[in-house]
This record gives structure tokens, sequence and C-alpha cells, in this order.
């Protein structure tokens, strides 16, 4: 059975969900099979009180620009469907879930822990792994990850690179981005590599001598007699 993922990311006036900063951007990239589907959401989100300049100036959302979006009250139940039945593949959850928790209590809303699947934090999955910045734009210069279109904290570019980074943690394969090939494509191509695969000409060819061939039967007898009176190599 096929887990839904969605690579989540979210902006807000400030980093405090419990002295009144609200969310201002909400973006969700899914993914089935190791497959980005498409099927994605977004929403702009008027947080119903001033906007600081310090937290304009991370992602460039002014209360000019958010004045005419719709509020959390307005938009809470479709994201909360959104995300029932999900694992949700987040850098640095502990943030983002704390708002969107904060967010769904105002409304009444089941939290987080009763509606995904599971919670996935790439940020601690990052420091298991690496020594140093384990920064979103840290891990996509690691992965060679092309991060040039991130002039400012999306939360809707965030989730695509981080869709990347995370493909390309658990996939132990660098530089492979949302619109790459698909994993049957990657497998074909090593298949036709092989396939087209031709023997140097002229390659000198040296028997095994007598006392190479004993030592390498009694090698064989050994391995039969450890699995038990079997070897493949004697096709047996």
């Amino acid at each position: 059975m096929s887990i839904r993922q969605l690579i989540l990311d979210t902006e807000t006036t400030g980093l405090s969900a419990k002295s009144g900063d609200r969310l201002v951007e909400f973006a969700a990239v899914e993914m089935i099979d190791r497959r980005i589907t498409g099927s994605n959401l977004h929403i702009y989100i008027n947080p119903e009180r001033d906007m600081p300049e310090e937290a304009a100036r991370v992602h460039g959302l002014t209360e000019e620009f958010l004045a005419d979006k719709p509020t959390f009250a307005q938009v809470g139940h479709k994201i909360a469907d959104y995300l029932k039945g999900a694992e949700l593949i987040i850098h640095n959850a502990p943030f983002d879930v704390g708002f969107l928790n904060m967010e769904f209590t105002r409304l009444g809303l089941p939290e987080i822990a009763d509606l995904a699947f599971e919670v996935t934090d790439t940020l601690v999955m990052a420091r298991q792994r690496f020594t140093g910045k384990n920064s979103l734009d840290a891990l996509c210069d690691r992965f060679k990850i092309d991060r040039s279109k991130r002039t400012s904290h999306g939360a809707l570019i965030d989730c695509e690179l981080l869709a990347e980074v995370y493909l390309a943690m658990t996939r132990e394969q660098y530089g492979l981005g949302i619109d790459s090939q698909t994993e049957e494509t990657a497998d074909s191509q090593i298949h036709t590599i092989e396939h087209h695969f031709t023997r140097p000409q002229n390659l000198k060819i040296v028997p095994a001598n007598d006392e190479e061939l004993a030592q390498h039967n009694a090698y064989l007898d050994n391995m039969t007699k450890q699995n038990g009176g079997k070897c493949l190599f004697r096709g047996e």
C-alpha cells in the first residue's frame, strides 16, 4: 500500500505561535511512490494582524499583499482535509506543526497528531547524517540542487526544494530533481549501458594452473560444506 507523502512548509508573522504570531502562507507538495503528483496545495493567508518588518524581510509578504487573502478560518478545513492520513515531511517540523496546531485549535479542528499518519523531520535526518550546517540552503548545496529561484523564503519553492533534498537523502543518489527521471527510467538507462558494453579486443587470456585450480576447488569444497552440501558455483 502506497503512503501519501506531503512535503510541507509554512511562512508566518514571527517565530512564536504562543505569542500571537499567525500563519501567512501554507504549501504542501504531494508525493506518492516517490513521484511528485502535481496535486499540491498552496494558499496565502490573511493573518488578521500586522506584519513585522523583520518577518516581511524574510518571506517578502506584506500587509498590503495579504489584505485580500482568505483568513485561516476560511481555509482551515480545506487544509485539514488535505493533510488527513498523509506522512508529513517537514524541515524543522516542530515549528510548522506548532503553528498549524495553534490555527487548528482556534477552529476546533484536530491537531496534526490526529490528522497525519506520521511526521518526518528532515532536519533531524540531516543532523543524524551530516556535521555542520543543515539548513535547507546548506542541504541543497550539499546535494548540488539548484536553488537559484529561491530569492526569498517562500513556502512553495521551499517545498519543491525540500522534496529534492528528501529524495536525495533517502535514495543515496545526489542531484535527482522533481522533474528528473523516474527510478524505472534510471534502471532502464543502466540496462542500456550494460547492453551496449563491448568487450575490448585482443584480451590476453591466462588460464589457471594446476595449483590454482586445486586451491579453487578446495575453497568450493569448504563453501559446499558450510552451505549444507550445495554450491551454486558448481550448479548444485
